[in-house]
């Protein structure tokens, strides 16, 4: 490509064409045509500000992607009016949701700031919903297109267009998929239209539907008829809302389709008689309807994962066919394929990929889950942090799924995401580092054009007050679809009243972004006299220290919040504390709680250890055991308890040395034997 470099601080325009398609979840074809402004009002050494417009020369547009390459290896670090991603050399930049349509001769504009190293040649080519530029009115584009019928219904080469249009989207999770009588057995409400409303709201675009099938299939496999009217009445309010929605086979998985290695015509069969009853109960729903043929697919007694692949292998097989074959607009309906165990090793991912190429079918779309490091996604083996391995097997996750199908042309849904720990307690996983996980997943996510879906078995939007438990967390998940935020290498400050007040250091985590002041509520603290910033390190002032820390009552004195360019705010929280007191206890492995003055402190995680050394309690390959499954700390109750679940790997009559570290940093040695059913500790 040619191009021009600009100077500093200077603009420039360059005008370009393009033959439009219409985007993929418009309601009928554009005429094809528009143009494009691209100037760069402000440039400094490294940055730059860069505006785009796009006019429409053509139809109504709804639904718009720009995409351009650049030449000279610049990377957007910040947009506004448009989310946009890169791989490598090539960005897109797709609209937000309050401007997705564009009329006949109006304009649409977005902008943002990138980086630039030696040159910073301008693209000189951009392509709207896929088309290349021309730069007036044009004609119908000759091949495949980013075109949908007045249906809605994909046609072949929409299916990366539409799966990066669902993107953001939520689990409707633990309830159609609840194994019980009916929605509400595992005890969330059953589904209003409010509640779809409201989760459109939150900025969602499109809905996984899990449903479990085989409790409302009779002998003859038929499934019950007011069930599946449920079903289609729930589906059918997420489509009148805009939402793309998702159905699929869900529980079934574990309980009756792992069976396939020793009953495969059993399953095939029943397996076949759901989706082909599925597939002509919505053959005629329009195409934002995606079926998925199977949750995290297992097989019990299988020899090995050879056999598992080829099963698997079967199943989206004739999914596929009974689909395609069913007519109306399944004909070309996206249809997801998991791997085996929705697993993103490579090996797992090849078999999928190898799958998918024999079907030879242009709307296919690969699926996985991520709910990160086991370590850390549940706090055991001290993975107490989102550290650099936690980080890395999140890239390395990610980076594996876009090789092996993103750039190929296939695209991902991470049908769900989260912390396997929140599946006890949001609180299991401490709340600076889930959030430093959730930014990172979804900013990682975006650069590698993969569409996420938060797992909400109801932790996380209440169904009936529509209220998010943890606004922090929705915020910083919320905030990472279209930008990064700051963070910091810890959300708490501690110091110790039995010490005298000094000055305290933190190391930010900027993430492209640039620290722009720290703040107590609305006031504004002072740099130079509250804190000082040395590159990445934030120090507090021993003076504003003791200011904040008042009268220096255990627990949380002041919070502060770190801001930034980009994102949302970080918190700190300033805590007075010092070393937690465990008094003598006695009870029974059914019930044992340590009497625990926490002074401020707060539990990070607990090792457990037999005189000799050896490791104690369940997960006895490490000496840090689970937290909230062998352990849990009470600061309401102030007591520390020991689980039924950890007593049962005790050894009988042999003392286990408790070592509690918290996150202050202090560490206490606590001391119990379990006799029988009995339990003594000691401090």
């Amino acid at each position: 490509m040619s191009g021009r470099r600009f100077a500093a601080l200077t603009a420039g325009f360059v005008s370009v064409a393009a033959s439009i398609g219409l985007a993929v979840v418009a309601p009928a074809a554009a005429a094809p045509g528009c143009k494009v402004d691209y100037a760069v009002p402000s440039q400094w050494g490294g940055g730059f500000t860069a505006n785009v417009s796009v006019t429409n020369l053509g139809e109504r547009v709804d639904g718009w992607r720009l995409t351009w390459r650049w030449p000279s290896g610049q990377q957007v670090t910040q947009a506004w009016n448009a989310t946009v991603t890169s791989s490598g050399a090539d960005v897109t930049a797709v609209n937000a949701g309050y401007n997705g349509v564009i009329e006949p001769n109006a304009k649409v504009s977005f902008g943002f700031n990138a980086s630039w190293s030696g040159t910073n040649t301008a693209p000189q080519s951009f392509a709207l919903n896929g088309v290349t530029c021309t730069g007036e009115p044009g004609t119908p584009p000759t091949t495949t297109t980013t075109t949908t019928t007045t249906t809605g219904n994909p046609v072949p080469g929409d299916a990366m267009a539409q799966v990066a249009a669902m993107q953001p989207g939520w689990n409707l999770g633990n309830t159609l998929d609840s194994t019980g009588g009916d929605e509400t057995s595992w005890g969330n409400p059953r589904v209003t239209e409010a509640l779809l409303d409201n989760v459109k709201a939150q900025g969602f675009k499109s809905i996984r539907v899990p449903v479990t099938w085989g409790q409302h299939q009779g002998a003859d496999h038929v499934i019950e008829a007011a069930y599946l009217n449920r079903v289609k009445e729930v589906v059918g309010w997420a489509l009148a809302d805009g939402f793309q929605v998702m159905i699929n086979i869900h529980h079934d998985s574990w309980q009756w389709i792992s069976a396939m290695p020793s009953d495969r015509t059993g399953v095939l069969t029943r397996y076949n008689a759901i989706w082909t009853q599925l597939a002509t109960a919505f053959k005629d729903s329009p195409g934002k309807l995606v079926f998925e043929s199977v949750n995290e697919p297992q097989f019990t007694g299988s020899s090995g994962d050879a056999q598992s692949a080829q099963l698997l292998h079967e199943l989206n097989a004739s999914f596929r066919d009974i689909v395609r074959r069913s007519g109306g607009n399944n004909a070309s309906r996206l249809l997801v394929l998991p791997t085996l165990h929705t697993s993103s090793d490579q090996a797992r991912l090849d078999e999928l990929a190898t799958s998918i190429r024999g079907f030879d079918d242009p709307n296919l779309i690969a699926t996985v889950h991520y709910y990160g490091y086991w370590p850390f996604s549940v706090n055991v083996a001290g993975g107490t942090r989102y550290d650099a391995t936690a980080q890395k097997d999140l890239t390395d996750s990610f980076d594996r799924v876009y090789n092996t199908f993103v750039a190929r042309g296939v695209p991902v849904i991470l049908g769900e995401y989260g912390l396997l720990g929140f599946d006890r307690h949001t609180g299991t996983i401490e709340q600076g580092e889930k959030l430093k996980f959730f930014e990172h997943l979804g900013y990682y996510a975006r650069t590698k054009k993969i569409t996420t879906m938060l797992w909400d078995n109801g932790q996380h939007l209440g169904r009936t007050s529509f209220q998010w438990s943890d606004p922090e967390l929705a915020a910083q998940f919320k905030s990472s679809w279209t930008t990064r935020s700051g963070t910091a290498s810890t959300d708490q400050v501690f110091s110790a009243r039995s010490s005298a007040i000094t000055a305290k250091t933190i190391t930010l985590n900027t993430n492209g972004t640039t620290f722009t002041g720290l703040r107590q509520g609305t006031t504004e603290l002072v740099r130079g006299n509250d804190y000082t910033v040395s590159g990445d390190q934030l120090t507090l002032t021993a003076a504003a220290m003791t200011r904040l820390s008042g009268s220096r009552a255990y627990g949380t004195n002041a919070v502060l919040t770190a801001h930034f360019s980009a994102g949302v705010p970080w918190r700190i929280n300033l805590i007075t504390h010092d070393v937690p007191l465990l008094s003598n206890a006695t009870g029974t492995t059914g019930a044992f709680s340590i009497p625990t003055t926490f002074r401020g402190d707060l539990l990070a995680t607990m090792e457990a250890k037999y005189a000799d050394g050896s490791n104690a309690g369940p997960h006895n390959w490490t000496s840090f055991k689970e937290f909230d499954r062998a352990f849990a700390p009470n600061y309401t109750s102030g007591v520390t308890t020991l689980t039924p679940e950890f007593f049962a790997e005790v050894n009988d009559n042999a003392r286990v040395t408790l070592t509690f570290h918290y996150w202050s940093g202090a560490t206490v040695t606590y001391y119990v034997t379990r006799s029988g059913s009995a339990v003594t500790g000691s401090s």
